[in-house]
């Protein structure tokens, strides 16, 4: 042990030690504020500390670091990583955290997060919604890699465990089940009727224009020109990857026009509650499982949008696929078909919402009208 001088006058107590070849240096504070005995007590147990492995450096360096919370390190990752994503992806990684793991573990230090928490956060969504629990569950896994060469996670934490603390996922494979095409005016009617929310709201429009559920969900203001009754989806945002216009029906713009009332802001998400966030991809479902709709799914009303067009109108099966922007399989014929079916698709979504908004019969009407057919046939003649 030594006292070091500077050359400014300020004086320290140094504990020189060399272990395995290494030689250190031991600060014990200063002259000023320890005494010698207190140097030579501090010294003997750093000495004791040494021979037992520890290392009194790295324990401190431990003391003064900051570990962030998982929220935090979760979007300091987010910002690291996004630049290489396509723009669409951008907002589903983050606000999938936002609306499933954030408001459980999201104010627990990052260091404390390991299989059980992630065993915990996952439980309610494994089963019900399956495929965006196992993306939640690599982006889990992301942010711990960040954070551990981040410096904040000490080791390496493997989440391999997680599914087995969860129920296995039985694929159904094949199509996602779609509601019967006859049954969907009287749900669409249920939704009308119940009070109003984003949800509700995002489920009609979607249905209405037979769109999928993200395409609805990250819309913004700047794609619609309501007078034009037009919806233009960038290319970024298509599963095909191109420009998708959509001709908007009346209704579709009537409600669209009640949202637009509502805004928080004219540039914002269509399908917000502030127009930044957008809604989680449960909502829409949530507001049909609240109908008392089991099994059917959002998607799903795409099929029966084809099914109603194939069984109920004359339009060809190019314009229908053409409003489901389905991208042709055949590079050549694609290659020489070059028009979009604007105005037919125009006509055939006008007939669906038609067709969707009809006040379903009651039961017992459609005997009743059948019984009084020969009656009022009789009197006519």
């Amino acid at each position: 042990m030594c006292l070091y001088v500077k050359p400014s006058g300020s004086r320290t107590w140094v504990l020189r030690m060399q272990k395995g070849g290494r030689r250190r240096d031991y600060g014990l504070g200063s002259a000023l504020d320890v005494s010698l005995a207190e140097a030579r007590e501090a010294a003997i147990a750093l000495r004791r500390k040494v021979r037992e492995g520890c290392d009194p450096v790295a324990e401190r360096r431990k003391a003064r670091k900051v570990v962030p919370n998982f929220e935090k390190a979760a979007r300091d990752c987010y910002e690291a990583l996004k630049e290489g994503w396509k723009n669409r992806r951008h907002t589903n990684w983050i606000s999938s955290l936002e609306n499933h793991v954030f408001p459980a573990i999201g104010k627990k230090p990052v260091d404390q997060i390991g299989s059980a928490a992630v065993v915990a956060v996952l439980s309610p969504i494994w089963l019900e919604i399956p495929e965006t629990a196992r993306k939640i569950l690599q982006r889990i896994g992301a942010v711990l890699d960040f954070a551990h060469i981040k410096g904040w996670v000490p080791e390496e934490v493997s989440l391999r465990s997680v599914r087995k603390g969860l129920p296995r996922q039985i694929g159904k494979g094949g199509h996602l089940e779609a509601m019967p095409y006859a049954d969907v005016p009287a749900i669409m009617q249920k939704l009308a009727a119940a009070s109003p929310t984003t949800g509700r709201d995002a489920l009609r429009f979607t249905v209405y224009n037979a769109v999928r559920s993200n395409e609805t969900r990250f819309a913004v203001w700047t794609e619609f020109d309501l007078d034009k009754a037009i919806w233009t989806i960038p290319g970024e945002r298509m599963k095909a990857r191109e420009t998708h216009v959509v001709p908007l029906s009346a209704p579709a713009v009537a409600l669209l026009r009640k949202r637009w009332a509502q805004r928080t802001s004219e540039t914002g998400l269509v399908f917000s509650p502030d127009g930044k966030r957008p809604i989680s991809d449960m909502t829409m479902t949530k507001a049909l499982r609240d109908e008392g709709v089991k099994g059917a799914t959002v998607h799903g009303f795409r099929s029966t949008f084809t099914d109603w067009a194939a069984e109920t109108t004359d339009f060809p099966k190019e314009v229908a696929d053409k409003a489901l922007a389905h991208k042709l399989p055949n590079q050549v014929e694609a290659a020489y078909r070059r028009t979009d079916f604007f105005e037919k698709r125009r006509s055939l979504m006008a007939l669906w919402a038609e067709y969707l908004d009809k006040v379903p019969a009651k039961e017992g009407e459609d005997a009743a009208a059948t019984a009084s057919e020969p009656t009022d046939f009789l009197a006519a003649a």
